[in-house]
Protein backbone atom coordinates (compact mmCIF):
# COMPACT_ATOMS: atom_id res chain seq x y z
CA UNK A 1 0.00 0.00 0.00
CA UNK A 2 1.35 3.42 -0.96
CA UNK A 3 2.36 5.16 2.28
CA UNK A 4 1.06 8.57 1.13
CA UNK A 5 -2.32 7.00 0.32
CA UNK A 6 -2.44 5.28 3.69
CA UNK A 7 -1.48 8.36 5.72
CA UNK A 8 -3.83 10.76 3.93
CA UNK A 9 -6.80 8.38 4.10
CA UNK A 10 -6.13 7.58 7.76
CA UNK A 11 -5.95 11.26 8.75
CA UNK A 12 -9.08 12.01 6.72
CA UNK A 13 -10.93 9.25 8.62
CA UNK A 14 -9.59 10.50 11.97
CA UNK A 15 -10.68 14.11 11.44
CA UNK A 16 -14.20 12.90 10.67
CA UNK A 17 -14.59 10.32 13.44
CA UNK A 18 -12.27 11.26 16.33
CA UNK A 19 -13.59 11.46 19.86
CA UNK A 20 -13.51 14.87 21.54
CA UNK A 21 -10.99 14.27 24.33
CA UNK A 22 -9.48 17.06 26.49
CA UNK A 23 -5.82 16.12 25.93
CA UNK A 24 -6.35 16.55 22.19
CA UNK A 25 -6.91 20.27 22.68
CA UNK A 26 -3.43 21.03 23.99
CA UNK A 27 0.21 20.90 23.00
CA UNK A 28 1.30 21.14 26.63
CA UNK A 29 3.75 18.23 27.01
CA UNK A 30 2.94 17.84 30.70
CA UNK A 31 -0.79 17.32 30.10
CA UNK A 32 -0.09 15.02 27.15
CA UNK A 33 2.32 12.99 29.28
CA UNK A 34 -0.23 12.87 32.10
CA UNK A 35 -2.92 11.52 29.78
CA UNK A 36 -0.61 8.89 28.32
CA UNK A 37 0.45 7.57 31.73
CA UNK A 38 -3.14 7.39 32.96
CA UNK A 39 -4.38 5.68 29.78
CA UNK A 40 -1.74 2.94 29.84
CA UNK A 41 -3.67 -0.33 30.19
CA UNK A 42 -6.78 1.73 30.93
CA UNK A 43 -9.87 2.44 28.84
CA UNK A 44 -10.58 6.07 27.99
CA UNK A 45 -13.94 6.01 29.80
CA UNK A 46 -12.28 4.78 32.98
CA UNK A 47 -9.24 7.04 32.72
CA UNK A 48 -11.03 10.30 31.85
CA UNK A 49 -12.14 11.26 35.40
CA UNK A 50 -8.64 10.53 36.70
CA UNK A 51 -7.06 12.73 34.04
CA UNK A 52 -9.44 15.59 34.87
CA UNK A 53 -8.82 15.16 38.61
CA UNK A 54 -5.03 15.16 38.23
CA UNK A 55 -5.06 18.08 35.80
CA UNK A 56 -7.14 20.10 38.27
CA UNK A 57 -5.23 19.09 41.39
CA UNK A 58 -1.78 19.36 39.78
CA UNK A 59 -2.06 21.79 36.83
CA UNK A 60 1.72 21.88 36.27
CA UNK A 61 4.53 19.36 36.52
CA UNK A 62 5.91 21.44 39.40
CA UNK A 63 2.67 20.96 41.34
CA UNK A 64 2.83 17.20 40.84
CA UNK A 65 6.53 17.04 41.73
CA UNK A 66 5.99 18.87 45.02
CA UNK A 67 3.00 16.76 46.07
CA UNK A 68 3.21 14.13 48.80
CA UNK A 69 3.32 10.60 47.37
CA UNK A 70 0.43 9.56 49.59
CA UNK A 71 -1.70 12.32 48.03
CA UNK A 72 -0.78 11.10 44.54
CA UNK A 73 -1.64 7.49 45.39
CA UNK A 74 -4.90 8.56 47.01
CA UNK A 75 -5.98 10.39 43.84
CA UNK A 76 -4.93 7.35 41.77
CA UNK A 77 -6.94 4.98 43.97
CA UNK A 78 -9.11 2.59 41.95
CA UNK A 79 -7.15 2.92 38.71
CA UNK A 80 -4.83 0.00 39.41
CA UNK A 81 -1.21 -0.62 38.41
CA UNK A 82 -0.05 1.70 41.20
CA UNK A 83 3.56 1.55 40.04
CA UNK A 84 2.44 3.92 37.27
CA UNK A 85 1.49 6.54 39.85
CA UNK A 86 4.74 6.22 41.77
CA UNK A 87 6.84 6.32 38.57
CA UNK A 88 4.83 9.29 37.33
CA UNK A 89 5.56 11.13 40.56
CA UNK A 90 9.29 10.32 40.30
CA UNK A 91 9.43 11.50 36.68
CA UNK A 92 7.69 14.76 37.62
CA UNK A 93 10.37 15.35 40.25
CA UNK A 94 13.12 14.73 37.70
CA UNK A 95 11.57 17.18 35.21
CA UNK A 96 11.11 19.75 37.96
CA UNK A 97 14.51 19.40 39.63
CA UNK A 98 16.81 18.53 36.73
CA UNK A 99 15.08 20.20 33.76
CA UNK A 100 13.69 23.32 35.43
CA UNK A 101 10.14 22.09 34.98
CA UNK A 102 10.43 21.84 31.18
CA UNK A 103 10.02 18.61 29.24
CA UNK A 104 12.72 17.86 26.62
CA UNK A 105 11.43 18.60 23.12
CA UNK A 106 12.80 15.64 21.14
CA UNK A 107 12.12 11.91 21.18
CA UNK A 108 15.73 11.02 21.95
CA UNK A 109 15.97 13.47 24.84
CA UNK A 110 12.61 12.43 26.25
CA UNK A 111 13.91 8.86 26.41
CA UNK A 112 16.61 10.01 28.83
CA UNK A 113 13.93 10.69 31.45
CA UNK A 114 13.45 7.84 33.88
CA UNK A 115 9.92 6.50 33.55
CA UNK A 116 9.44 7.51 29.90
CA UNK A 117 9.78 4.68 27.38
CA UNK A 118 9.62 4.61 23.57
CA UNK A 119 5.82 4.81 23.31
CA UNK A 120 5.37 7.72 25.72
CA UNK A 121 8.37 9.58 24.27
CA UNK A 122 6.94 9.20 20.75
CA UNK A 123 3.52 10.40 21.89
CA UNK A 124 4.89 13.55 23.57
CA UNK A 125 7.34 14.29 20.76
CA UNK A 126 4.70 14.03 18.04
CA UNK A 127 1.67 15.49 19.86
CA UNK A 128 3.46 18.38 21.56
CA UNK A 129 6.39 19.08 19.26
CA UNK A 130 5.32 17.69 15.85
CA UNK A 131 8.28 15.33 15.59
CA UNK A 132 8.03 12.64 12.91
CA UNK A 133 8.24 9.58 15.15
CA UNK A 134 5.65 6.82 15.27
CA UNK A 135 3.87 5.55 18.36
CA UNK A 136 3.47 1.83 18.82
CA UNK A 137 0.82 0.45 21.15
CA UNK A 138 -1.65 -2.43 21.03
CA UNK A 139 -3.95 -0.60 18.66
CA UNK A 140 -1.11 0.18 16.23
CA UNK A 141 0.18 -3.40 16.30
CA UNK A 142 -3.31 -4.66 15.46
CA UNK A 143 -3.98 -2.19 12.64
CA UNK A 144 -0.64 -2.72 10.93
CA UNK A 145 -0.71 -6.49 11.39
CA UNK A 146 -4.11 -6.78 9.76
CA UNK A 147 -3.63 -4.19 7.01
CA UNK A 148 -0.30 -5.62 5.88
CA UNK A 149 -0.92 -9.27 6.77
CA UNK A 150 2.03 -9.52 9.18
CA UNK A 151 2.01 -12.67 11.32
CA UNK A 152 5.21 -12.04 13.28
CA UNK A 153 4.62 -12.37 17.04
CA UNK A 154 4.14 -8.81 18.32
CA UNK A 155 5.53 -9.74 21.74
CA UNK A 156 8.85 -10.90 20.26
CA UNK A 157 11.89 -8.66 19.75
CA UNK A 158 11.75 -9.39 16.03
CA UNK A 159 8.11 -8.32 15.90
CA UNK A 160 8.72 -5.10 17.80
CA UNK A 161 11.57 -4.18 15.43
CA UNK A 162 9.52 -5.03 12.34
CA UNK A 163 6.45 -3.04 13.37
CA UNK A 164 8.51 -0.09 14.60
CA UNK A 165 10.30 0.09 11.26
CA UNK A 166 7.04 -0.10 9.30
CA UNK A 167 5.26 2.51 11.46
CA UNK A 168 8.14 4.97 11.07
CA UNK A 169 8.15 4.44 7.31
CA UNK A 170 4.43 5.23 7.12
CA UNK A 171 4.27 8.34 9.35
CA UNK A 172 4.35 11.56 7.28
CA UNK A 173 6.56 14.56 7.99
CA UNK A 174 3.47 16.76 7.85
CA UNK A 175 0.92 16.27 10.64
CA UNK A 176 2.68 13.37 12.42
CA UNK A 177 0.49 14.06 15.44
CA UNK A 178 -2.70 13.49 13.45
CA UNK A 179 -1.26 10.30 12.00
CA UNK A 180 -0.37 8.90 15.43
CA UNK A 181 -3.67 9.93 16.97
CA UNK A 182 -5.46 8.58 13.92
CA UNK A 183 -3.95 5.11 13.87
CA UNK A 184 -4.58 4.62 17.59
CA UNK A 185 -8.15 5.89 17.27
CA UNK A 186 -8.67 3.66 14.25
CA UNK A 187 -7.67 0.62 16.29
CA UNK A 188 -9.80 1.67 19.25
CA UNK A 189 -13.00 2.41 17.32
CA UNK A 190 -12.94 0.48 14.03
CA UNK A 191 -10.19 -2.16 13.86
CA UNK A 192 -11.13 -3.56 17.26
CA UNK A 193 -9.75 -6.78 18.82
CA UNK A 194 -13.09 -8.57 18.44
CA UNK A 195 -15.63 -8.05 15.64
CA UNK A 196 -13.81 -5.26 13.74
CA UNK A 197 -16.05 -3.01 11.64
CA UNK A 198 -14.58 -4.09 8.30
CA UNK A 199 -17.69 -3.04 6.35
CA UNK A 200 -17.03 0.59 7.27
CA UNK A 201 -13.24 0.46 6.97
CA UNK A 202 -11.74 2.85 4.39
CA UNK A 203 -9.06 0.21 3.72
CA UNK A 204 -11.30 -2.84 3.29
CA UNK A 205 -10.17 -3.25 -0.33
CA UNK A 206 -6.48 -3.12 0.64
CA UNK A 207 -6.46 -4.86 4.04
CA UNK A 208 -4.78 -8.28 3.77
CA UNK A 209 -6.61 -9.65 6.83
CA UNK A 210 -9.99 -8.64 5.39
CA UNK A 211 -9.18 -10.08 1.96
CA UNK A 212 -7.99 -13.38 3.43
CA UNK A 213 -10.41 -13.67 6.37
CA UNK A 214 -7.70 -13.47 9.05
CA UNK A 215 -9.10 -10.63 11.18
CA UNK A 216 -9.58 -12.88 14.21
CA UNK A 217 -6.07 -14.39 14.13
CA UNK A 218 -4.06 -11.20 13.60
CA UNK A 219 -2.07 -9.88 15.32
CA UNK A 220 -0.19 -12.93 16.57
CA UNK A 221 0.82 -12.77 20.21
CA UNK A 222 2.32 -15.49 22.40
CA UNK A 223 0.00 -16.65 25.17
CA UNK A 224 0.75 -15.38 28.65
CA UNK A 225 1.60 -17.69 31.51
CA UNK A 226 -1.19 -18.68 33.88
CA UNK A 227 -1.78 -16.20 36.65
CA UNK A 228 -0.46 -16.84 40.13
CA UNK A 229 -3.02 -17.61 42.85
CA UNK A 230 -2.58 -16.07 46.30
CA UNK A 231 -4.51 -16.52 49.55
CA UNK A 232 -4.81 -13.47 51.82
CA UNK A 233 -5.98 -13.77 55.41
CA UNK A 234 -6.84 -10.26 56.67
CA UNK A 235 -7.21 -9.51 60.38
CA UNK A 236 -9.38 -6.43 60.87
CA UNK A 237 -8.36 -5.27 64.33
CA UNK A 238 -10.78 -2.83 65.96
CA UNK A 239 -10.15 -0.87 69.15
CA UNK A 240 -12.12 2.15 70.42
CA UNK A 241 -13.83 2.66 67.03
CA UNK A 242 -10.47 2.65 65.28
CA UNK A 243 -9.18 0.12 62.78
CA UNK A 244 -5.60 -1.07 62.37
CA UNK A 245 -3.97 -0.45 58.97
CA UNK A 246 -0.47 -1.02 57.68
CA UNK A 247 1.41 0.51 54.75
CA UNK A 248 2.58 -2.00 52.17
CA UNK A 249 6.19 -1.02 51.52
CA UNK A 250 7.62 -4.30 50.27
CA UNK A 251 8.30 -4.95 46.60
CA UNK A 252 4.92 -6.45 45.93
CA UNK A 253 1.51 -5.49 44.61
CA UNK A 254 -0.05 -2.35 46.10
CA UNK A 255 3.27 -1.02 47.38
CA UNK A 256 2.73 2.26 49.23
CA UNK A 257 -0.98 1.58 49.81
CA UNK A 258 -2.63 0.67 53.10
CA UNK A 259 -4.42 -2.54 53.98
CA UNK A 260 -5.31 -4.53 57.09
CA UNK A 261 -2.90 -6.81 58.89
CA UNK A 262 -2.17 -9.56 56.40
CA UNK A 263 -1.16 -13.18 56.80
CA UNK A 264 -0.55 -14.86 53.45
CA UNK A 265 -0.59 -18.62 53.02
CA UNK A 266 -0.73 -21.11 50.13
CA UNK A 267 -4.31 -22.03 51.07
CA UNK A 268 -7.04 -20.93 53.45
CA UNK A 269 -6.98 -21.90 57.12
CA UNK A 270 -9.30 -21.43 60.06
CA UNK A 271 -8.51 -18.47 62.29
CA UNK A 272 -7.41 -20.80 65.09
CA UNK A 273 -4.95 -22.62 62.80
CA UNK A 274 -3.76 -19.35 61.29
CA UNK A 275 -2.94 -17.77 64.66
CA UNK A 276 -1.20 -20.96 65.76
CA UNK A 277 0.96 -21.12 62.61
CA UNK A 278 2.10 -17.50 63.10
CA UNK A 279 2.58 -17.74 66.89
CA UNK A 280 -0.17 -15.20 67.53
CA UNK A 281 -2.51 -17.26 69.69
CA UNK A 282 -1.35 -15.74 72.97
CA UNK A 283 -1.29 -12.19 71.57
CA UNK A 284 -4.93 -12.45 70.48
CA UNK A 285 -6.07 -14.61 73.38
CA UNK A 286 -8.44 -11.93 74.69
CA UNK A 287 -9.67 -10.75 71.29
CA UNK A 288 -13.32 -11.25 70.35
CA UNK A 289 -14.17 -12.59 66.90
CA UNK A 290 -17.09 -10.48 65.68
CA UNK A 291 -17.32 -11.57 62.06
CA UNK A 292 -15.75 -13.86 59.47
CA UNK A 293 -16.27 -12.93 55.83
CA UNK A 294 -16.92 -15.01 52.76
CA UNK A 295 -14.13 -15.35 50.20
CA UNK A 296 -13.49 -12.35 47.97
CA UNK A 297 -11.76 -12.71 44.59
CA UNK A 298 -9.67 -9.90 43.14
CA UNK A 299 -8.14 -10.41 39.69
CA UNK A 300 -4.94 -8.62 38.68
CA UNK A 301 -3.01 -8.87 35.43
CA UNK A 302 -0.81 -11.79 36.44
CA UNK A 303 -2.30 -12.71 39.80
CA UNK A 304 -5.57 -13.80 41.31
CA UNK A 305 -6.05 -12.86 44.97
CA UNK A 306 -8.47 -14.75 47.21
CA UNK A 307 -9.15 -12.91 50.46
CA UNK A 308 -10.98 -13.54 53.70
CA UNK A 309 -11.48 -11.06 56.52
CA UNK A 310 -11.73 -11.70 60.27
CA UNK A 311 -13.10 -8.87 62.45
CA UNK A 312 -11.42 -8.93 65.85
CA UNK A 313 -12.32 -6.60 68.72
CA UNK A 314 -9.26 -5.59 70.75
CA UNK A 315 -9.29 -3.95 74.17
CA UNK A 316 -7.69 -0.51 74.41
CA UNK A 317 -5.23 -1.89 76.97
CA UNK A 318 -4.03 -4.55 74.53
CA UNK A 319 -4.00 -2.40 71.37
CA UNK A 320 -0.65 -0.73 72.08
CA UNK A 321 1.11 -4.04 72.55
CA UNK A 322 -0.42 -5.47 69.39
CA UNK A 323 0.41 -2.36 67.39
CA UNK A 324 4.02 -2.43 68.56
CA UNK A 325 4.53 -6.11 67.85
CA UNK A 326 2.81 -6.18 64.45
CA UNK A 327 4.00 -2.80 63.17
CA UNK A 328 0.50 -1.47 62.64
CA UNK A 329 -1.28 1.77 63.52
CA UNK A 330 -4.86 2.45 64.52
CA UNK A 331 -6.83 5.03 62.50
CA UNK A 332 -10.28 6.54 62.77
CA UNK A 333 -12.65 5.98 59.84
CA UNK A 334 -12.17 9.61 58.76
CA UNK A 335 -8.41 9.11 58.71
CA UNK A 336 -8.79 5.86 56.77
CA UNK A 337 -10.85 7.69 54.15
CA UNK A 338 -7.76 9.76 53.33
CA UNK A 339 -5.34 6.83 53.12
CA UNK A 340 -4.54 5.38 49.69
CA UNK A 341 -5.94 1.85 49.60
CA UNK A 342 -6.22 -1.04 47.13
CA UNK A 343 -9.59 -1.45 45.44
CA UNK A 344 -10.23 -4.69 47.32
CA UNK A 345 -9.74 -3.02 50.72
CA UNK A 346 -11.65 0.12 49.78
CA UNK A 347 -14.57 -1.98 48.57
CA UNK A 348 -14.65 -3.98 51.79
CA UNK A 349 -14.49 -0.87 53.94
CA UNK A 350 -17.43 0.68 52.12
CA UNK A 351 -19.37 -2.53 52.45
CA UNK A 352 -19.00 -2.83 56.22
CA UNK A 353 -17.76 0.44 57.74
CA UNK A 354 -18.48 3.55 55.63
Amino acid sequence: MNKHFFASKLIEWYLRHKRDLPWRHTRNPYLIWLSEIILQQTRVKQGMPYYLAFAEKFPTVQDLAQADEREVLRLWQGLGYYARARNMHKTAKIVHEQHQGTFPETYSNLLTLKGIGPYTAAAIASFAFQEQVAVLDGNVFRVLSRLFGIDTDISSNEGKKQFTKLANELIPAENPDLFNQGIMEFGALLCTPVSPQCMFCPFNNECIANLTGRQEVLPVKAKKNNSKERYFHYLILKSDDKLAMKERNMKDIWSGLYDFYLLEEKEFYSLETLLLKHDLTELFGEATLEKESLTYTHILTHQKVYARFWHLAISSEKSSEIASRLGISFYSLDEIQDLPKPVLINKYLHEYFF
